[in-house]
């Protein structure tokens, strides 16, 4: 069975591509036969799998159905301004979605709407397709960060964690690496960040 998880916001500049191609470094270097799709019409994601140097383990960016041959996993880079049939097309396919979400009026103001759509989705209540939150380059010694714990108390979803705002997710991109591609000394404070997200994405039922 191929997994697939989607990572949506409507906003744009909210994280996806950031959480979507590390999401796909981790599970690639786990020996993980891996798709990235990137439906976002700034195409980042390609961008970054063109940029991927032939050493670091392979991910298969996706082209057509035939790309999901042999698959396990399935990565969705969503568009922003996701919404309507485009979203529910999307959710049927999802087995997880990862909605990030950054401590900004904007931000949070276009997530709670999408989250109230995301909650009448009848995928998400039948609970078909599981939602979880991740907060995206928070400082927790800031009042932004206060307010978007507030924020995320609002819904009945976990909040899996929250990534640190820093230059090592920018600087990885420009190699088209990931996180998780990185020495570990190089980034083992975000790595620990990753974790609680990692566990939430791998708990699957046995086959």
């Amino acid at each position: 069975m191929i997994r697939t998880l989607l990572v949506a916001n409507p906003k744009g500049g909210s994280g996806k591509t950031t959480i979507a191609t590390n999401i796909a470094g981790y599970l690639a270097g786990r020996n993980e036969r891996v798709v990235l799709w990137d439906l976002d019409r700034q195409r980042s994601a390609l961008k970054w799998l063109e940029l991927r140097p032939e050493e670091l383990p392979r991910i298969m960016p996706f082209s057509a159905e035939e790309s999901l041959a042999g698959a396990n996993w399935l990565v969705l880079d969503s568009p922003a301004g996701l919404h309507g049939k485009s979203l529910t097309r999307l959710l049927k396919l999802a087995h997880k979605v990862i909605v990030p979400v950054q401590p900004s009026l904007f931000d949070l103001d276009a997530t709670r709407d999408f989250m109230l759509t995301l909650s009448e989705a009848k995928a998400v209540k039948k609970q078909n397709t599981l939602v979880a939150m991740v907060g995206m380059r928070v400082d927790a010694r800031t009042r932004a960060a206060s307010q978007l714990d507030s924020f995320l108390e609002e819904f009945d979803l976990p909040v899996l964690t929250c990534l640190r705002n820093t230059q090592i997710y920018v600087n990885a991109s420009f190699e088209g690496s990931s996180l998780f591609d990185l020495p570990g000394n190089q980034a083992r404070r975000d790595m620990e960040q990753w974790a609680p997200l990692l566990e939430w994405i791998e708990d699957f039922p046995s086959e």
